[in-house]
């Protein structure tokens, strides 16, 4: 039987048809006032979690990928699938330095010490700062490009007539897909705000995109760089960006976290991950879902978020779906009085989750009900706290947005709702550009960080 996987709206129930090369927006988005994000489901019932070594997550769990069942779907064996990505992989090498690699996840025993665990809990931390392009957003594309690339393999679109690319951000995921566009050898359009840092405007435009900045007006509400996205796409562009709303199979790429943390059997009980758009939450809370049904974990960690004082749509969202009698199935169907952008400009040294929006919302406020997990909402005393101790404790070259995870942890240890004995996991996320080039290009040489001490694992 051929592994089967399908993409079905998690707001109205629409399904993709089968042989759609770019699946990645709902059927019915246009309609209504429903939370249309498409969600993966796969058939798992003949399928073993992957034990494979190799180096590359797309590799290593290629057969849990929706682009790689699609292609055997229609015909392409798995030689072919693995050549296309090694080959596709090979091309970010080029274009980045180095390709997608399975990633740290290990022990700290300075932080574990310093936040007062015993040696029977303790802090994980995911290193994401030595990822493609300094971070996990390029996890999220190229999940995206190899869905494009077997399309066209299988004939099934015309690598001749290939429609723009389009993202809007001005940091990690605008860098994510300048690199992943690139190795792709496609056409990208990136939308930023008016404050975009002049460095990642000039990285952009040396990978070959075509930036447009985007202004602000007084009085309006929701990210002027979304808007003109949602434009492009409606133009014709296709949506390469990390946004669930519109391109649901963006997440995906972040089951990959989700199932290396999985492999690490370190029998984790919670996870405090930080939240702006939601993809890095509901990717890493999808993937334990699947490893779960797979019987890699036993049990399903709660997961926690982390967002900032200046702006924190998630929590609201969270707060209104739990005093709501009809809950989460209510709130996907009335999605306005739920989630909505935030009604202010938002700042914060955590700028990289300032999301007017969380647009995966209701995948993570599900991820924490489920789980028993919560929102918390964090100031910037304790988000420059936990960025220097995470500095000076590991040696890793997060930025406070990579960091803010921790920030999350540090204000549950302090409420109680931590205790000493739990194995916490957090995800250092982003790569702190203003840091030594060299002693990046050395932390960037997936052999693992020597600060972090492998211990219960």
């Amino acid at each position: 039987m051929k592994p089967t996987s399908s993409l079905v709206c998690a707001g109205c129930g629409a399904t993709v048809p089968p042989g759609e090369p770019h699946p990645f927006r709902c059927p019915n988005a246009a309609l209504g006032d429903v939370d249309h994000v498409l969600q993966r489901h796969l058939d798992l019932s003949e399928t073993r979690f992957p034990a494979g070594g190799e180096p590359s997550p797309f590799l290593r769990y290629r057969e849990l990928l929706h682009s790689y069942r699609f292609g055997v779907a229609g015909g392409l064996q798995d030689d072919e699938l693995c050549a296309l990505i090694e080959r596709l992989d090979q091309r970010v090498a080029v274009v980045d330095g180095h390709g997608f690699r399975v990633t740290p996840f290990q022990r700290s025993v300075a932080l574990s010490e310093r936040l007062g665990f015993t040696t029977k809990g303790g802090v994980w931390i995911k290193d994401e700062t030595g990822g493609v392009a300094g971070s996990h957003k390029a996890r999220h594309l190229f999940g995206v490009l190899l869905q494009l690339e077997v399309a066209e393999q299988l004939g099934l679109a015309d690598p001749l007539e290939r429609p723009d690319l389009a993202i809007a951000s001005c940091g990690n995921a605008a860098l994510a897909a300048g690199v992943v566009a690139a190795a792709g050898r496609r056409s990208l359009q990136v939308f930023v705000p008016e404050d975009a840092d002049p460095s990642v405007l000039a990285r952009l435009g040396s990978l070959g995109a075509r930036i447009t900045v985007c202004e602000r007006h007084s009085g309006s509400r929701g990210d002027p760089a979304v808007g003109r996205l949602r434009q492009a796409i409606a133009d014709g562009a296709l949506p390469f960006t990390c946004q669930g709303d519109l391109n649901g199979l963006a997440i995906e790429g972040g089951h990959t976290l989700g199932w290396e943390i999985a492999a690490a059997d370190a029998a984790i009980d919670r996870i405090v991950v930080q939240v702006g758009g939601g993809a890095l939450a509901s990717g890493v809370a999808g993937g334990l879902n699947e490893a779960l049904r797979l019987g890699a974990i036993a049990h399903r960690p709660r997961i926690d978020t982390v967002q900032t004082e200046g702006a924190w749509p998630l929590k609201r969202a969270y707060d209104a779906v739990c005093e709501h009698p009809g809950g989460l199935t209510y709130a996907r169907s009335h999605r306005g009085s739920f989630m909505w952008p935030w009604e202010t400009e938002p700042h914060s040294i955590a700028h990289g989750i300032l999301d007017d929006e969380t647009y995966d919302w209701a995948a993570v406020v599900e991820a924490m009900l489920t789980t028993g997990g919560r929102p918390v909402v964090v100031g910037e005393e304790l988000l420059a706290r936990a960025n220097q101790l995470a500095r000076e404790a590991t040696e890793i070259p997060v930025d406070p947005t990579g960091s803010s995870g921790l920030a999350g942890l540090l204000e549950l240890r302090e409420q109680g709702v931590i205790g000493e004995d739990e194995r916490v996991a957090v995800l250092f996320t982003g790569v702190d550009r203003s840091h030594d080039n060299e002693a990046r290009r050395n932390h960037e040489e997936f052999s693992g960080p020597r600060h972090l001490v492998a211990e219960g694992i």
